[in-house]
């Protein structure tokens, strides 16, 4: 009978965290519009089993990120992952828990031409954005024009590309694809989105 709630929890958690289903110029609106409440930390298990299950032993917090995001395993991947300000909360179908990411914040960034998402907390695990493996010119710069990005790349198979930003800042991101450029505000300080869906290239 403990098992019930737990489960029914877990589910309710998966909806939570992932994306929203793709639709036409969707923009984020708050974390409580997307994400609903906020998850315990952990949840019947040991985190290191969580991790153990899924291949994550032993790795901190931003590596987990990193490897999530460009995995080039087809959307929704086998597990709960959605990174939030200052971690990263991890689950593997029975209990979840959260990894902190350390002194610098991780932004994904899925620029898009005709079709978006809503999302504040990036799923690593579901979010899936228009533009798969497109080269991309990135260039993040903050408010006193300071450049902090400025490269080549290409998108991975969730359609995002991911960056880790300072805290506590905010500023412009930048993305030009096939002649078509756009750009967004962007902000690393308290309450901030870990996900921009809303970059469109015109």
């Amino acid at each position: 009978m403990r098992r019930l709630p737990v489960l029914v929890a877990l589910v309710v958690s998966l909806a939570l965290v992932g994306c929203g289903a793709s639709t036409p110029d969707a923009a984020p609106t708050s974390p409580a519009a997307t994400t609903g409440a906020e998850p315990s930390s952990a949840t019947d298990g040991d985190p290191g089993d969580v991790l153990a299950d899924l291949g994550l032993a032993g790795l901190t917090g931003r590596e987990i990120v990193d490897r999530l995001d460009a995995s080039t395993d087809t959307r929704p991947l086998d597990l709960v992952a959605s990174v939030r300000e200052d971690e990263v909360l991890v689950g593997d179908g029975t209990s979840e828990v959260t990894v902190p990411l350390g002194d610098e914040f991780y932004m994904s960034v899925a620029p898009y031409v005709q079709t978006t998402h809503e999302c504040f907390f990036h799923s690593l695990a579901g979010c899936q954005g228009e533009l798969v493996d497109a080269p991309v010119e990135v260039r993040i710069v903050d408010a006193d024009g300071a450049v902090l990005v400025e490269e080549s790349t290409t998108t991975w198979t969730n359609g995002f590309v991911g960056f880790w930003l300072p805290r506590g800042i905010e500023g412009e991101i930048e993305v030009e694809h096939d002649g078509r450029r756009g750009s967004v505000p962007f902000s690393t300080t308290p309450g901030s989105p870990t996900c921009v869906t809303t970059l469109r290239l015109t």
